[in-house]
C-alpha cells in the first residue's frame, strides 16, 4: 500500500483507540485534544526518534514554563498595572520560550509553544469542578487536576501515539511493497 494511504490507516486506528482510551477509561486523566495536538507536533517536527524526544521535551518544557506565569499572575497580583500585569508575565515568560532554542532538544520552538499554549487555554478556559474549583486554584495541587500534570500527561501519551502511528505506518507500507 502507499505510505500515504498506510499513514492514513495507522493514524485513523490509533486515533480512535486514543479518542476511546481519553473519553473512556482515562477520562479526567488525560485530554483528548491536547494528545493529539503533540501528535501533530511530533510529525511536523520530523516523525523520527528526535522528533519524539524534542516533542516530548518541548511541551514539557512550554507547559513548564505556562505553569509558571500562571503562579505568578495568580499569586504575584499587581492590580495597579490591571490587565498589563499579564501581559507582562506572559512577555516574559514566553521569551524563554524561544532563547533556549540551541538547546537540542528545545529547539523545535513550535512544540515549546505548543505545551504553553494548551497548559494556559486550559487553565484559563476550563470550568470549575462540582465543589467550585477551577484549574487556577489547582496549579500546585500534587494531582492530575494540576493543569500542568494533565498536559503533561496527555501530550507525553499524544506523542507517543505519534510515534506509534508511525512506526505502524511504516510496517504497513513495507508489508505491501511489491518484492
Amino acid at each position: 500500500m502507499s505510505k500515504l494511504f498506510a499513514l492514513s490507516l495507522s493514524i485513523a486506528v490509533l486515533g480512535a483507540v486514543w479518542a476511546f482510551l481519553a473519553l473512556g477509561p482515562l477520562s479526567g486523566f488525560v485530554l483528548v485534544w491536547a494528545g493529539f495536538i503533540a501528535w501533530g507536533c511530533f510529525f511536523h517536527s520530523g516523525a523520527d526518534e528526535k522528533a519524539l524526544s524534542r516533542t516530548i521535551a518541548g511541551n514539557v518544557y512550554g507547559a513548564v514554563i505556562a505553569w509558571i506565569a500562571l503562579l505568578i499572575i495568580v499569586n504575584v497580583p499587581v492590580a495597579a498595572l490591571g490587565t498589563a500585569w499579564p501581559a507582562i508575565v506572559v512577555g516574559v515568560t514566553v521569551f524563554f520560550l524561544v532563547i533556549v532554542a540551541s538547546v537540542n532538544l528545545l529547539s523545535v520552538v513550535p512544540a515549546n509553544v505548543y505545551g504553553y499554549a494548551a497548559t494556559v487555554a486550559y487553565s484559563l478556559h476550563q470550568g470549575a469542578d462540582a465543589a467550585g474549583v477551577g484549574p487556577l486554584q489547582r496549579l500546585t495541587t500534587a494531582s492530575i487536576g494540576n493543569p500542568l500534570i494533565l498536559l503533561i500527561v496527555s501530550m507525553v501519551i499524544g506523542a507517543l501515539f505519534g510515534y506509534a502511528s508511525a512506526k505502524l505506518a511504516g510496517t504497513l507500507a513495507k508489508a505491501e511493497a511489491p518484492a
